[in-house]
């Protein structure tokens, strides 16, 4: 027995979760633009994401409760394997690095270090007629009454080469790290963190939340309900780690004391949305808060896309 339990944790020792990912059939992907090497998300199919964290020692599915260590990572890609024939497998890839390593770490050696907070002031805010601005309004077709209300509360500043950057802050208000999407790119700040990309509609008390997965998805939502002023438009920017978590359930405690209080699920129309809303549905349940789901219109996979397909008309 004493001679299996140093196996276990030599095992532990030696694989990676990154790299059980990478070289397990069928492979997982690693994201580059919205990974870093303390945080690192990896995709399959349709609505499949994992990310691996604590030097590749622990993973968890921010789309479900799902989390763990290098043995419960194997036996979540194939349930059919018993502890000894997780053993086996994990013994083909100890020692092995996960080729992402030397992608990350390059892509570190050419980033500056810089703190959230001072990358977000150093940009310059939206203003019309900017490529940003061009961007969102055209190729996004955001209107300008939302791109200006997003200005007004610091939700959303300009980003290079005609990007968008969007804020996400906690319950405090404080930045904890930004959002950013091009024309033919995406991204999330290295060295901040997911919480809550937040417009609210109006100034007072806002009772109902509208939760999107994607920030110009929640600005699309607005612009469709014409700004709601008793709703906050916020985006979770893909699957829900601890922090976004946290954020969520201090959201639900403050709508919990309201009897009109509602959290509405206003995810993609696709597998990973349909699993953010189980999520949500869930946290509602806990807090005890009304809860509804809304989804884009006639099959049309997100709000952008409701968005686009509303402005071109019949």
């Amino acid at each position: 027995m004493h001679g299996r339990n140093e196996e276990n944790q030599g095992l532990k020792a030696r694989v990676s979760c990154a790299a059980l990912l990478e070289w397990l059939p069928p492979v997982w992907r690693l994201d580059r633009a919205e990974s870093t090497n303390r945080s690192r998300k990896y995709r399959r199919g349709p609505g499949e994401i994992l990310i691996v964290n604590h030097n590749g020692r622990g993973w968890w599915d921010p789309l479900s409760e799902a989390k763990g260590d290098v043995f419960t990572l194997v036996q979540y890609l194939d349930p059919s394997l018993t502890f000894a024939g997780a053993c086996r497998v994990l013994r083909g890839v100890a020692g092995i690095a996960p080729v992402s390593s030397a992608a990350l770490g390059a892509r570190r050696r050419t980033e500056p270090d810089v703190p959230v907070e001072q990358r977000w002031e150093r940009r310059p805010l939206l203003s019309h007629g900017s490529a940003s601005w061009r961007y969102l309004a055209g190729q996004r077709c955001l209107p300008a009454r939302i791109l200006i209300a997003a200005r007004i509360t610091d939700a959303l500043r300009e980003g290079p080469r005609g990007s968008a950057w969007f804020a996400h802050r906690d319950s405090g208000g404080r930045l904890t790290g930004i959002e950013m999407r091009g024309p033919t790119w995406r991204g999330f700040s290295a060295g901040g963190g997911k919480t809550l990309f937040r417009l609210p509609g109006g100034s007072g008390h806002l009772s109902r939340v509208a939760v999107c997965e994607a920030a110009i998805d929640a600005l699309s939502l607005a612009a469709i309900e014409d700004v709601r002023r008793d709703t906050l438009y916020a985006a979770t920017a893909g699957g829900m780690g601890p922090t976004t978590l946290g954020t969520l359930r201090q959201v639900l405690h403050g709508l919990s004391a309201d009897p009109a209080g509602i959290l509405i699920a206003a995810t993609d129309a696709d597998i990973a949305g349909r699993r953010l809303a189980a999520r949500l549905r869930g946290l509602a349940m806990e807090a005890g808060v009304r809860f509804e789901t809304i989804l884009p219109p006639d099959g049309l996979n997100d709000w952008n896309d409701a968005l686009r397909a509303l402005t071109a008309g019949p």
